[in-house]
């Protein structure tokens, strides 16, 4: 009996240990279905659903408050009352606005008059007034020729029997090309702000009534753009000088005469210059970081980038002060709330609050300065309760969950989420590059790809001239126009003077 209560005890040991392997595979496997499900959510919305990340909380009013909430419905209460008060002190209180009627048209606009008399006889009847109707009209696209007529002239012979002559001279941007510099600019505006392709462009010149080659137009592009290649550089070499720059990185596809049938995947690299507003874009035939990276050993200053993993060693170069961005933060306990509801949106309201005093410090044109004693005084308590609360909750839950994601997000990247505190020219996130790259997007899905590598360079340029026109609020057809009249006449180191983040608007007029 005791060698045979030892058997079934050792066979007690035994399933129990098969239970316990199996209690673990389904934990495992549970874990993984989870996962799965999170991420065919995220496909679903991807295709499917909105992009918007905005949050409302669902918490009921007169619902009685948990622990944490006193604290951040206190400091809302502070930012709300140091609003008040300084709207007050700046006298920024709107007036209550009456409805204007219609939309008066521009006075700069040139106006075509008609008279349309009455049928009825108006013998012997006199004029009392007017009935004026004014309307927006267009007048479509037409092309016209430019004839420069150069006289050329020759003077008498001399005593030795020699004349001289003279002619004016010819200065164009680009000799014996036939399209002007106003062409070129709809060109090039049509296809990277309008992101037209060259094939829509080309069947626009046709209706216009001239019957142009594709070849025409393809080699109009590659000279208008090798024009604009000095200009490029100097345009680098001001963005890499700045002190704070924001990165990001996007997909490109490119044809490759080394891959018949298929696509290469190239990336752009995109770097804002916030205190100068500009924005630069530049090829990379991969998502290293080898090459953009490098470029910045030698950088003394602050970068700003999102979580990709490729950036992760700029903490510890010591020139860099590594900014992350609290909106890639937030985004991942968006993502969390249908995995943890409590937690995720706890976290979110906090982040509101963060937002809450960039709107103040904006509305209230506050310097930096200012900004950045109002953040060390309404932030900074903010994120501590911040990372107190991802400290205390991040044992509690799996790893690999939603929520577990978003709490490693941040401890993982908690000194570069609070960095953007030291100085009050940084931002709180990455936003205004991550702007800059949309026309990329969109371009993306009107001529699906570029032509070569190289044509994918001269993307960049006009991406990096356009969107730095948009953050200066310059017309970019008016500005290039501009800028390809005068890139060759102009002295190198004047060229700086033509970029859109430097050049006198009224040249423009």
């Amino acid at each position: 009996m005791a060698d045979k209560i030892a058997a079934l005890e050792c066979d007690l040991v035994e399933k129990d240990a098969i239970i316990l392997d199996k209690d673990a595979s389904i934990e495992k496997l549970t874990t993984d279905i989870e996962a799965i499900k999170f991420q065919n959510e995220q496909l679903r919305r991807l295709i499917f659903g909105s992009k918007r990340e905005r949050f409302v909380s669902v918490m009921n009013a007169e619902q009685l408050t948990i622990e944490f909430e006193p604290k951040a419905a206190e400091i809302a209460q502070a930012i709300k009352a140091e609003r008040e008060l300084i709207r007050v002190a700046y006298e920024r209180k709107k007036p209550k606005k009456e409805h204007q009627g219609r939309m008066a048209l521009p006075a700069h606009l040139p106006v075509m008059e008609t008279v349309i008399e009455p049928i009825e006889n108006t013998t012997d009847m006199v004029c009392i007034g007017k009935e004026i109707t004014e309307e927006l009209d267009y007048t479509p696209a037409k092309l016209h020729i430019n004839r420069i007529i150069r006289p050329k002239y020759i003077s008498k012979e001399d005593q030795d029997c020699k004349q001289k002559q003279v002619i004016a001279k010819l200065d164009r941007p680009i000799p014996k090309c036939m399209a002007s510099s106003a062409l070129l600019s709809m060109i090039f505006t049509d296809k990277y702000i309008y992101h037209l392709p060259l094939y829509r462009i080309l069947k626009r010149i046709i209706q216009m009534g001239v019957p142009l080659p594709s070849s025409t137009l393809d080699s109009w592009v590659k000279l208008g753009a090798e024009v604009l290649h000095p200009l490029y550089a100097v345009h680098r070499m001001h963005v890499f000088s700045e002190i704070y720059q924001m990165i990001d990185e996007s997909p490109i596809k490119v044809q490759d005469k080394d891959k018949p049938g298929a696509c290469h995947t190239g990336y752009m690299w995109v770097r804002y210059g916030a205190l100068s507003k500009s924005v630069l874009f530049e090829y990379y035939k991969s998502r290293s970081s080898n090459g953009p990276i490098d470029d910045l050993l030698t950088l003394k200053g602050y970068v700003q980038t999102d979580g990709y993993a490729g950036y992760t060693y700029l903490a510890s170069l010591q020139n860099i002060t590594h900014l992350s961005c609290w909106a890639h933060a937030r985004r991942y306990f968006e993502q969390a709330l249908q995995n943890d509801q409590q937690r995720a949106s706890h976290v979110m309201k906090l982040i509101q609050l963060l937002y809450a005093i960039e709107a103040l410090a904006r509305e209230s044109a506050m310097s930096h300065e200012q900004r950045h004693a109002l953040r060390l005084e309404k932030s900074l308590p903010i994120i501590n309760e911040i990372g107190q609360y991802i400290h205390q909750q991040r044992s509690k839950v799996t790893p690999k969950s939603p929520i577990g994601k978003a709490f490693d997000y941040c401890a993982n990247r908690w000194i570069s989420l609070q960095n953007y505190l030291t100085h009050g020219m940084l931002e709180i996130d990455s936003n205004l590059v991550e702007n800059s790259i949309r026309p990329l997007a969109l371009g993306r899905k009107n001529y699906l790809f570029a032509g070569s590598h190289d044509a994918a360079k001269n993307i960049a340029m006009f991406y990096s001239f356009f969107a730095t026109c948009t953050k200066n609020d310059i017309d970019p057809q008016k500005w290039l126009t501009y800028a390809i009249n005068n890139v060759n006449k102009t002295e190198v180191s004047l060229l700086k003077n033509l970029l859109p983040q430097f050049i006198d608007k009224n040249l423009l007029k």
